[in-house]
């Protein structure tokens, strides 16, 4: 039995109707209420929807926003939001900003909150600022002032009615979930002050009796709590079924058994440095979640000024300069060192950075027949053609200084704080379109070599000690292929990119007489669609983790259907990631190390998204990648920042060597086991269940005693559930559909 994880629980309301704020609905918004929406159309007084109500009726371009200003910041002085909403299940998400001070909350999409709205009429859906829904967490507190229904990339229409600030929400007791844990534990989460006195459980129609042992709740989710009961006997395979109250029954199969065994002799190093993330937010972030490596990256920074604290967000947004957020690399890298991450700063490659905070590239006076201009800025365009054609881009000095490697010199030298690794611009092999209005031309095999050997020759003459890592590349395409296109591979000997990029770097090294390049970095991204993040994309996104390392896996996208004739790779419909450039790397540049700055679960809402960072982090420590950081910043509440947690959070850590683990029946697209160890002695495991039933694992040699555990997913929820138990030896090990968790002896 599987329940969702984003749920927006059913509460019994004690609210008096004139403490209430009424903020819109029946024709109009309220006093002291204004309209700040962005680049939709709506009609305050609309009666085409349901039922011929009265309502706000929205249609929001991509990532438009409905957004209701208080004149008189709301602030933290009521306990939820209250609205009713029709439409075909917009693609719209919930969250409060601050103009004072330009604070946002957490996104909430409306599926987390609810996935049945209907054109048919209006559903009522309650918010309650003391458990958000989809993570559980409290509203901060911030001088909150303006409600935003943000639409998502494909837009959104929908009715909007009766939105009203709540003064009180009462928690009804409720029994949200009982699921069996481990070798002979049951978890329970629940909200308000439930009687446990009533749970029962039967095994194989036997009832087992229970011993309450732990009830946790998350510092950072208290709404919820999980309390653990021992039974007298172990889970085994057949029918369990947990009463919680004579209206609440919760009905599992506990499946046949999966052997496997681990063995802790057979070990190799774990890379402290693969849980990493791009931007973490501050040093309670980095404590939270782990954090060892941290990256200053991305598109907007190949125009990083740090003489002005400037970049510029080329194709991402409208060719407009802006002030770098954050603002400083050399404080933020002092601030990351500080809080015990290593940093990555990215060092700009191309011949121009910005000049300001406020250029852009493509005005419409200049440019009036541009395909789109910003919503928040009309004049700024995004340099094309409706027919997808490039605009012939200004000259650069409008809004662009000139930048070279003396500049990056004098701007490296001057740094307080040094970074552990420079990274050679980001994807630069595609500046052409990413930067256009900075290099029109498309960048090839030979100019990308010489502006990496020339940054990091610079790099490693005014910080000796610096790590350079490059070339970025963006994607499996471009592994291969230069933005010239197969004419460039011919020009080469008909040699793919990445192979003849590490040969070059070893002769350019030892031209120099010193090593230029130390980690070879890429950016990964799976290449399959899962958009749809229906049941079967799910599964897809939940299987395809074996592109990283399984040579028998074919890739379920036109990477294993179309491969290029020019390229030269072998077992070309497998991705095969690591060992693949592993084995370039071993082939043209021994010694040198596999960096992956980028890459992403997919989907960093959904419980899969967490299930997936969970099984790759495993992977990258089993298979030794050298460094990795997510992109971009995962919410430290949601399942991507619980994967993080579940390996390294608060101070408790995997373990620095990969223990071998065999299993019998190796069926890598629903499960993944990852032990490991730093001692010799005392073994962790990490199991995560990716389908949608539980899975029962008997591993041997796993040593008795006393086990912490932590977990998240399936029925328990998407949050920091954690306590500590006894395992005997020779134990099976119960994990539930959807649910990753963290084994580590005592």
């Amino acid at each position: 039995m599987i329940l969702s994880s984003l749920v927006v629980l059913v509460f019994g309301l004690l609210v008096g109707a004139d403490q209430d704020v009424y903020i819109a609905g029946s024709g109009a918004l309220a006093s002291g209420w204004e309209n700040w929406s962005w680049s939709s159309t709506i009609d305050f007084a609309s009666t085409s929807g349901p039922g011929g109500v009265e309502a706000i009726s929205i249609t929001s371009d991509a990532y438009a926003a409905l957004s209701l200003y208080d004149e008189t910041p709301f602030a933290n002085n009521f306990a939820g939001l209250r609205f009713d909403i029709s439409g075909a299940q917009p693609d719209v998400s919930l969250y409060l900003s601050s103009s004072a001070d330009s604070d946002s909350s957490p996104s909430i999409p409306l599926a987390s909150m609810s996935t049945a709205v209907t054109t048919d009429s209006f559903i009522t859906i309650t918010v309650d600022f003391g458990n958000l829904p989809g993570s559980g967490g409290v509203l901060a507190s911030d001088s909150w002032d303006r409600l935003n229904f943000q639409a998502g990339g494909n837009g959104a229409t929908y009715y909007i009615t009766n939105i009203e600030l709540l003064t009180e929400i009462v928690v009804t007791p409720k029994f949200l979930s009982a699921e069996p844990l481990a070798a002979n534990v049951i978890a329970v989460t629940s909200q308000g002050a439930v009687d446990f006195s009533q749970v029962t459980a039967t095994l194989n129609n036997a009832t087992v009796s229970l011993t309450k042992t732990a009830t946790y709740s998350p510092p950072d989710t208290p709404a919820q709590t999980i309390t653990y009961f021992t039974l007298s006997k172990s889970l085994a395979p057949g029918s369990l079924v947990i009463s919680a109250d004579a209206n609440t029954t919760f009905s599992y199969t506990i499946p046949a058994l999966k052997y496997g065994t681990i063995n802790i002799a057979n070990t190799k190093a774990i890379s402290d440095d693969i849980y990493g993330v791009n931007f973490p937010t501050d040093a309670n972030y980095i404590e939270l979640l782990g954090v060892t490596m941290s990256r200053w990256g991305g598109n907007a920074v190949t125009a990083y000024n740090p003489f002005g604290q400037f970049t510029n967000a080329g194709n991402d947004w409208y060719f407009e300069n802006r002030v770098a957020s954050p603002p400083d690399a050399d404080a933020w890298s002092g601030w990351v060192k500080g809080a015990g991450s290593k940093s990555m700063v990215t060092i700009p490659a191309l011949d121009w950075v910005s000049k300001d905070a406020t250029s852009y590239s493509y005005p419409r006076t200049v440019y009036p027949t541009q395909a789109a201009y910003d919503p928040y800025n009309s004049d700024a365009g995004n340099g094309q053609f409706p027919n997808g054609s490039w605009v012939a881009p200004p000259p650069q000095t409008n809004v662009y200084s000139p930048w070279n490697t003396s500049l990056a010199a004098q701007w490296l030298t001057g740094l307080t704080n040094k970074p552990d690794i420079v990274t050679v611009d980001n994807e630069i092999e595609i500046a052409g379109s990413t930067h256009q209005d900075m290099h029109p031309e498309p960048m090839g095999y030979d100019e990308e070599l010489q502006r990496v050997v020339n940054t990091a020759t610079m790099a490693k003459s005014v910080l000796p000690n610096v790590q350079v890592a490059a070339p970025s590349t963006c994607a499996w395409w471009f592994y291969w292929t230069s933005s010239i296109g197969y004419t460039d591979n011919a020009a080469h000997n008909n040699q793919d990119f990445l192979p003849w990029f590490l040969s070059q770097m070893q002769a350019a090294s030892t031209k120099a007489g010193k090593r230029l390049l130390d980690y070879l970095d890429i950016h990964y991204y799976y290449a399959p669609d899962t958009s749809a993040n229906d049941a079967a994309a799910k599964a897809l996104r939940l299987r395809m983790t074996r592109s990283l390392w399984d040579p028998d896996y074919t890739d379920e996208s036109w990477i294993g259907t179309s491969v290029p004739a020019q390229w030269s790779e072998p077992n070309p419909n497998a991705v095969w990631l690591i060992p693949r450039m592993q084995q370039l790397i071993a082939q043209h540049y021994p010694g040198t190390k596999l960096s992956i700055s980028e890459w992403s679960s997919t989907a960093d809402t959904d419980i899969t998204g967490g299930l997936v960072t969970v099984d790759q982090l495993g992977i990258y420590g089993r298979e030794g990648v050298d460094s990795a950081t997510y992109w971009v910043t995962p919410d430290e509440k949601g399942p991507v920042g619980l994967a993080f947690w579940l390996f390294r959070g608060n101070g408790t850590t995997f373990g620095s060597k990969s223990v071998q683990v065999n299993m019998a029946d190796r069926d890598e697209d629903v499960l993944g086991v990852y032990a490991s160890t730093s001692d010799g002695k005392k073994v962790t495991l990490v199991l995560v269940n990716k389908d949608v039933n539980p899975v029962n694992l008997a591993i041997s040699n796993i040593p008795a005693g006393t086990y912490f555990v932590r977990h998240f997913g399936g029925a328990a929820g998407v949050a920091k559930w954690q306590t500590t138990i006894k395992i005997a030896a020779n134990s099976n090990l119960v994990v539930p559909a959807y649910t990753a968790v963290f084994l580590q002896e005592q």
